[in-house]
This record gives structure tokens, sequence and C-alpha cells, in this order.
């Protein structure tokens, strides 16, 4: 493990472009808000500049309001690890609106964690359209 202390910021919070996660260009700032209107296909989260954490491992976390599955239950946050491939590393974490758009409204906080210590924390409030 690298003894240099990460070097982490978020450059960018808000709605972006569509992101299509098979390519390697992340999304474009569309406003920088923390305030997200519940519309269909609404992406918003945040890019973050990581400097000094290359080869280690990223762990990322969506806490959503109380979504339910098909059949009523509360989904956990969704959450994951991704390899930190460079030493000066641009990552997005993000998600999208869908329907039904009603179960979508409330506070999704979204975090980056790395060696057990959360490196960058944003919290979005997901509001209906006509708030």
């Amino acid at each position: 493990m690298s003894k240099l202390t990460a070097d982490v910021s978020i450059i960018y919070s808000g709605i972006f472009s569509q992101w299509d996660n098979q390519n390697d260009d992340l999304p474009r700032l569309l406003q920088a808000t923390v305030h997200v209107p519940a519309i269909i296909d609404t992406e918003f989260g945040f890019i973050t500049r990581i400097r000094k954490a290359k080869n280690q491992v990223l762990t990322y976390c969506i806490y959503h309001p109380d979504i339910t599955d098909n059949n009523g239950n509360i989904r956990p946050p969704f959450d994951g690890e991704v390899f930190i491939k460079q030493n000066d590393w641009r990552f997005y974490l993000g998600d999208c609106i869908w329907a039904p758009i009603t179960n979508k409204v409330g506070n999704w906080r979204m975090t980056l964690e790395l060696n057990g210590k959360i490196i960058a924390n944003k919290t979005f409030k997901v509001h209906l359209p006509d708030e």
C-alpha cells in the first residue's frame, strides 16, 4: 500500500448529461446543484479527482430513499468497488431517475471510501418537479 495520502476533491456535482458506463468519457455537467427534480432520465451525481491512490480499491455507495422492488421489499443501497487506474484519475458516481418518480423523492447520499475512510460525500435532494 502506498505511503502517500490520497488527494481527493469533488470537482463537479449536480445534474449531468446521460452517462454511458460502457464508455470511458465521463458525463458533462449541465447544472451545479444539490436539488434534483424527479424527472425520468435525469442524471445526477458528482465527479471526483483522485490523486496519489493508483492501484487502490475505491468503494462507492448510493444511499437512496426507501425504493422498493416489485415485491414491495426495500432495496439495499447500491454499492460496489472499482480499481483506481491512474495517479491522477477522475471518477463519476451518480444515478438516474426512473419510473415511478414518486418513490425516488427524498435524500440520496453518495459516498466514496478509500481504506475504510469516507473521502467524498454528497447528498442530493430529489423532489417532485412542481415543488
